[in-house]
């Protein structure tokens, strides 16, 4: 009896290292592909960045110096956990340029490597300059950086998917919230250069589109001072309720300042006590470091760890660019751009980025739909689309420009 036991433990523990063994094992390739025993397929990403120190109103709203490329680099490393059990090694080229330099060279380089997946982080101007150059070369660019609109409109292009959301899809957030609060009344001030004069007019468009009324509008003069150095507590505490004087009774004071000269000095020195949201007090944006729902706190603590900060939007539109192409490549087990971006096309791509559902893609441009984070500088206080807000196919598309009034026109 005690002989016939041991054989079976003997067979038991045989069958058990097997087991392990084929567990260990990268899956096979798929049928019609020959593949050699410890092959592994090197997927290069690259990460186009124009970059310059910026200035900020406030020390603490000076972007970080590795902001994008660390989410890059943290979803490379989620792709290269699952990749090594597949043969599939991801890498990450990183190149900066200056914010107006021409982005061709870069580009061209990176090419020269082997990169066949871009993030892009540039202008808009930049980025359509190595759109039809791409194409032409199969390569697929990811938008993270770039919230312009003509980019998903009348300047589309089939071979860019931008993870980055658009300033309609950030303003619509916005309204929808301050309609369902029923704050109804709103005060635009925005700043002269030609970002803010593209955000007031997409916050001017959700207005129209949910039900809000914008009572007067002001615009504030960029004079060219050195901002912080130039402008003492005391004078702020001076100006600022003089420059929002005057304006009608309203709910709420919107502000659209992406170029960091006035906003940051708006909440709290307004005239009359109103809320600030926009580009300061309640801002809309595609995530919040302080994020912790829908597991959020796994990736905000990986990259934490990785970094020694809290994750930011351009962060997480990096992270999901590389997911994309991780997931694409892990899915099809290749690293032809054709087959990935087939994929990422197909009716049913969706990727996961802790945001509370899965996200897809717009067929029309290439805009990954997401919700919209509403917080301040320390908590999230809301997400959008809110409730209410119904659509036909789905709620996130009640979020920017839907397909009954695009202009694009893929090419």
């Amino acid at each position: 009896m005690l002989y016939v036991l041991l054989l079976f433990i003997s067979a038991l523990l045989a069958a058990s290292s097997l087991s392990s063994a084929v567990a260990q094992e990268p899956s096979p390739a798929p049928a019609g592909k020959s593949a050699q025993a410890g092959q592994v397929s090197e997927i290069k990403l690259g990460y186009l960045r124009a970059y310059a120190p910026q200035l900020a109103l406030s020390v603490l709203d000076v972007p970080p110096r590795d902001e994008g490329v660390a989410g890059a680099k943290v979803g490379v490393g989620d792709n290269n956990t699952t990749g090594t059990f597949l043969g599939q090694k991801f890498t990450l080229d990183v190149s900066e340029v200056r914010p107006d330099a021409d982005v061709v060279p870069a580009f061209n380089d990176m090419i020269s490597k082997g990169v066949l997946y871009v993030l892009a982080d540039v202008s808009a101007t930049q980025l359509l300059s190595i759109a039809d150059v791409a194409r032409e070369k199969g390569v697929l660019i990811f938008n993270v950086g770039a919230t312009d609109d003509r980019l998903r409109e009348e300047e589309c292009r089939a071979n860019i998917f931008h993870t980055a959301p658009t300033r309609t899809m950030l303003a619509d957030g916005l309204a929808q919230y301050l309609i369902w609060k029923q704050w109804r009344r709103w005060v635009l001030v925005y700043g002269s250069h030609e970002p803010d004069k593209q955000f007031a007019e997409a916050l001017r468009r959700a207005a129209t589109r949910f039900g809000g009324e914008i009572v007067a509008e002001k615009e504030f003069t960029d004079t060219g001072t050195a901002r912080r150095t130039d402008t003492g507590v005391v004078q702020i505490q001076r100006q600022m309720p003089v420059f929002t004087q005057g304006f009608p009774d309203h709910d709420v004071m919107l502000v659209a300042d992406e170029s960091e000269v006035f906003g940051t000095y708006v909440p709290f020195r307004t005239w009359i006590p109103r809320p600030v949201a926009g580009t300061a007090g309640l801002i809309p944006s595609a995530w919040h470091p302080a994020s912790e729902q829908w597991g959020g706190t796994q990736i905000q603590n990986r990259f934490a760890k990785a970094n020694g900060r809290r994750m930011l939007s351009k962060d997480m539109a990096a992270w999901t660019a590389a997911r994309i192409i991780g997931e694409a490549a892990t899915r099809t087990r290749s690293a032809d751009p054709e087959k990935l971006a087939a994929f990422i096309r197909a009716d049913d791509f969706s990727i996961a980025a802790f945001k509370g559902q899965k996200l897809t893609f717009r067929k029309w441009n290439w805009q990954l739909r997401q919700p919209i984070f509403l917080g301040d500088g320390r908590s999230v206080i809301s997400t959008s689309p809110q409730e209410g807000f119904l659509h036909q196919f789905s709620e996130l598309d009640t979020l920017g420009i839907d397909q009954p009034e695009t202009q694009c026109v893929l090419k």
